[in-house]
């Protein structure tokens, strides 16, 4: 059965790097809508589909744009809410180019979710199901997607700041793992990358409650970390929600070294590219059973919440 939101849900904060005040609703849609922006503060309302192809280049975020020219940033951590969440379709109203950034996580968003309710649609779930290897390198970067029953992450990450160093992970994202072991992992960056960006007019709306600063062996931002492993779950969550913009969910394993947004984005081109790599499944009973949120609830929310 496909999902959606019961009623609508509402965000409002900052974008990241705009800095800009910014309201977003995730609002009902019908079954095998998808997942749509709808730019409010554009005349006529931009639609921009929340696809891999509709993808423009971004080192920093995930930003899709339509042919228009209209555009949304910073998807991400609501892709991947939406995805741990067992949520198919939505159109999401959003009255800026940015997503707001909230606590730097995708925790807020789940909560929101859960809050409004999830309603399930008399439609079935058609997955993408990995048939054959696909892997992309650049550097030292590795984005790779193989066959699995059911999606999969493992991401290794490799700092010299040495509160970050070398991590590693590995997780099945059935039974609501994503809601329970990444979702509440914050978006990272060093003191130096910040004092960079802010140089060029970028994480203008960037705190130390939003996001996780490290600065060589200090962690600055208040509190500390919520797992040791913060960075590391949090390039999962990243990994979870460029996924989801294949269209359906994924039956595979994903691996990711040092990898970010464009390199999984260049993955999912490369998959689709070949159409012996991938198909369209209907999800049965046992498989719907391991798809990522398939029966979450409040109760699966991190402390934090």
């Amino acid at each position: 059965m496909q999902n959606t939101v019961a009623s609508p849900a509402t965000f409002t904060g900052f974008g990241l790097h705009s800095g800009q005040p910014v309201r977003m609703v995730v609002r009902p849609a019908p079954a095998d809508h998808g997942i749509w922006f709808r730019r409010t503060d554009i005349p006529g309302g931009s639609l921009i589909p929340a696809r891999w192809d509709m993808v423009t280049p971004s080192r920093l975020c995930t930003v899709v744009e339509n042919v228009e020219g209209a555009s949304v940033s910073t998807i991400e951590h609501v892709m991947a809410a939406l995805a741990g969440s067992a949520i198919h379709n939505a159109l999401i109203d959003i009255d800026g180019p940015e997503v707001p950034i909230l606590d730097g996580s995708a925790m807020p968003f789940v909560a929101g979710f859960l809050q409004a309710g999830i309603e399930e649609q008399d439609a079935p779930v058609r997955a993408i199901r990995v048939l054959k290897p696909v892997e992309i390198r650049e550097g030292g970067a590795v984005a790779r997607l193989e066959p699995a029953d059911m999606l999969e992450i493992d991401f290794s990450i490799d700092f010299a700041e040495a509160a970050i160093g070398m991590q590693s992970r590995r997780l099945n994202m059935a039974n609501g793992a994503f809601v329970r072991e990444l979702s509440d992992s914050r978006t990272f960056c060093r003191q130096s990358d910040v004092d960079a960006m802010r140089a060029n007019g970028l994480a203008l709306g960037g705190t130390l409650e939003n996001a996780v600063v490290f600065d060589g062996e200090r962690v600055l931002s208040p509190g500390g970390l919520r797992h040791a492993d913060e960075p590391v779950r949090h390039k999962m969550l990243d990994a979870v929600g460029d996924l989801a913009l294949a269209g359906g969910p994924i039956l595979g394993r994903y691996t990711g070294e040092r990898a970010g947004h464009a390199l999984t984005n260049r993955l999912l081109r490369a998959l689709f590219a070949d159409p012996s790599a991938w198909r369209f499944v209907d999800c049965g009973p046992q498989t719907l059973g391991k798809l990522p949120g398939v029966g979450v609830h409040a109760g699966d929310l991190p402390a934090q919440a």
